[in-house]
């Protein structure tokens, strides 16, 4: 029925099949045709590496004022996802008033990177932190009414607080308290991607926690009874009589020795590509400094890495390493690390010591620095410290004081003075990288061994490696072949010396 129907109705009079058939053939020639399938801007569909760590980043945030507030605390429990409402608590033991205020500041940053929303702040003056609470008693008291008048339900503490402090400090104010080692561990564990990255966080949260277990209730005390098999204790367990607590912390432990076995295979792999480098001669420069100093950015502008970029604290921890070249066609690497902060758990230290090892066997070390920081300065000594601490302190050393574009001219010319062996950049636009670049390649390790060699015409292998491992100062090209001056390293000359003419 339905398909007489259709066979039955009329056809237009002015329709053509060949006129119609002919239109279509401008639609490839047309700039201003879409298809319906196409996407929305198709120029967002191309981007870089770090382009998408920093879309799917963004995706998982969690934004205050974005959720919808319910009154059965189930609900809220099960539905909301909301931030944490936090005050900050900081003890000031030396130094002066602003740089008290850059500590809480910079802890403030932390707390929101981590994804909190910070409604207020008190430090107190002391002599040193109060072995019982961290703060005096009546400042816990105050803390208390801030946390109630606030509706905080954590406080997080400028400082790395003792297992008794920081049960003190729960008692007392009856909310969640953190410290400063906690806060950042969270900040890698959410910011961390790449398995090795992973096992790193996941082994400094660990030591971190073995020293501080406690249950609500003291139920980490309650000993096993007589079958113990059948309550979990299983092969390995102390027995009748062992503790939850202890149990517990076997298992730490376990997980601990299981995460370095792993990480130990992870450094055999990085230590072979370090070893392949070291092989051939590459040289090897590592861009280190405090968190958000713009070490990425740098690494993006001076070599097009592609990496993550965002105005955050440790936005980016896993190590880039990228292959670039001299003016003159030397190769090199160039890598990218962990960032720096003041007080940096010595956890993390321990756990990403073969990454930080980038930076100790580096041939020259990139120290960017913030110049619009309001303490560049406490950021140079801060990063300092972990050099020494990681065995870097000896490692040629250039200061790129970074972000000019926003920095105060007169606290650059204090830098500059303060650091006679420096440049001034801004990554963003681009202001003083040609001079970086210059700098850099002055700052490279030469070749050790000169030479002059007539290099027949089939051995434009050897031609090329000298141009990407060694330096040229004369290059002739004669009927007998190409003459070439400059130096090379011990390995490729040995291979030079059926060809050398004279030794320089």
């Amino acid at each position: 029925m339905t398909n007489a129907h259709l066979s039955s109705a009329p056809e237009p009079e002015d329709f053509d099949l060949d006129a119609e058939l002919a239109d279509t053939d401008a639609w490839d020639d047309a700039d201003d045709f879409r298809s319906g399938y196409a996407d929305d801007d198709p120029e967002e569909v191309d981007g870089t590496t770090g382009d998408y760590d920093l879309a799917e980043r963004h995706a998982l945030r969690r934004v205050a004022g974005l959720s919808t507030e319910l009154e059965d605390i189930t609900e809220v429990e099960y539905r909301q996802l909301r931030l944490e409402r936090v005050v900050l608590v900081g003890v000031w033991t030396d130094g002066s008033v602003e740089d008290a205020e850059n500590s809480m500041a910079e802890l403030a940053l932390l707390a929101e990177t981590a994804g909190s929303q910070v409604l207020d702040a008190l430090y107190q003056r002391r002599q040193k932190p109060d072995p019982a609470t961290y703060i005096g008693r009546g400042k816990v008291d105050g803390l208390r009414e801030i946390v109630q008048a606030t509706g905080a339900d954590t406080v997080i503490c400028d400082g790395e607080l003792a297992p008794s402090q920081l049960r003190n400090l729960e008692d007392r104010v009856k909310v969640k308290v953190v410290d400063r080692t906690a806060l950042i561990l969270d900040i890698f564990a959410q910011h961390a991607k790449s398995k090795e990255g992973q096992a790193q966080v996941e082994l400094a949260q660990l030591s971190y926690m073995k020293q501080r277990l406690r249950g609500w209730g003291g139920n980490l005390s309650r000993q096993a009874g007589g079958r113990v098999g059948s309550q979990g204790g299983g092969i390995g367990g102390r027995g009748p009589g062992e503790t939850k607590i202890e149990t517990d912390r076997r298992r730490i432990n376990t997980k601990i020795a299981k995460l370095r076995r792993e990480l130990a295979h992870m450094r055999t792999t990085r230590d072979t590509k370090r070893s392949g480098r070291k092989r051939h001669e590459i040289p090897s420069v590592a861009i280190a400094g405090y968190t958000n100093a713009g070490k990425s950015s740098l690494l993006n502008r001076l070599t097009d890495a592609g990496v993550l970029v965002e105005d955050a604290l440790f936005a980016t921890l896993d190590p880039t390493t990228r292959r670039t070249q001299t003016a003159d066609g030397r190769v090199y690497t160039m890598s990218d690390t962990v960032g720096f902060v003041r007080h940096l758990p010595h956890q993390l230290v321990e756990a990403f010591r073969s990454t930080l090892e980038e930076v100790a066997d580096a041939d020259l070390v990139l120290h960017v620095v913030d110049g619009s920081h309001p303490d560049p300065e406490g950021q140079l000594t801060a990063v300092r410290e972990v050099f020494a601490e990681i065995g870097a302190d000896k490692v040629p050393e250039l200061v790129v004081i970074n972000k000019a574009d926003a920095a105060d001219p007169m606290v650059v010319a204090r830098l500059r003075q303060r650091e006679p062996h420096s440049v001034v950049v801004s990554a963003k636009t681009g202001e003083g990288i040609a001079e970086a670049l210059a700098q850099i390649e002055g700052e490279l390790p030469r070749p050790g061994v000169e030479f002059e060699a007539l290099l027949p015409y089939e051995r434009g292998d050897l031609l090329n490696r000298i141009h990407t491992q060694g330096e040229v100062d004369h290059l002739e090209h004669t009927g007998d072949g190409t003459v070439v001056r400059g130096r090379v390293n011990e390995s490729l000359a040995g291979e030079l010396a059926p060809y050398l003419t004279t030794h320089a």
